[in-house]
């Protein structure tokens, strides 16, 4: 069937706000990305997979509002994504120095899953409230909280990359788990009380 004069419209207008789009938010997008990736080729994929996002949505014709929005919304999910697959060995590492024997965790925070299907369940609404919690972190703790837990970066490399030192970066993120496990207390308390 032959492309109409309204088809090849279309297309052309898609193809004009996709690039306005990348070019408006490429360089904040790929500055958010690899603040939070392990490795450049993982940020640099993150970013492709987000604009090919955009450019299917325009295709599909689905209308978004607000593309920057849109746009960093799709990332953080992405890297939430992160977190999911690497929560399992990150989640058991101390929020607080070695040598302190009251080390935190935020596996503390969650039912075993060797405990069968509702621990598995009760798990995963835990880890989506969790989620939630995060984003109420304040930026200070939540950034560092996410470059440890999610990203893996160690506390040298990440004091190195902002100048923070590295007993400022334990004390923020002792104090993100602290408002973690209180935040979620009654949620734990609620899930454990049923099993």
């Amino acid at each position: 069937m032959p492309e109409t004069p309204i088809d090849s419209w279309r297309i052309t207008e898609q193809n004009r706000l996709f690039s306005e789009a990348m070019e408006r938010n490429w360089p904040r997008l790929r500055n958010f990305l690899h603040r939070y990736a392990r490795d450049t080729g993982e940020a640099e994929d993150i970013l492709q997979d987000v604009f090919y996002e955009l450019l299917e949505a325009y295709r599909m014709m689905k209308p978004i509002e607000h593309v920057s929005s849109w746009l960093f919304r799709v990332a953080r999910n992405r890297v939430v994504d992160l977190f999911r697959k690497r929560k399992a060995a990150s989640l058991s590492e101390p929020a607080m120095a070695e040598d302190d024997s009251s080390s935190l965790t935020l596996e503390d925070l969650l039912p075993s899953p060797d405990e069968g299907p509702d621990a598995i369940y009760a798990r995963m609404i835990m880890l989506e409230a969790i989620e939630d919690a995060i984003e109420e972190l304040p930026k200070e703790q939540r950034e560092i909280f996410i470059a440890h837990e999610v990203m893996g970066v160690s506390f040298k490399d990440y004091a190195a990359e902002t100048g923070v030192g590295v007993n400022t970066l334990l004390s923020r993120k002792r104090y993100a788990v602290l408002s973690l496990r209180q935040r979620l207390q009654s949620l734990y308390d609620e899930v454990a009380g049923e099993k």
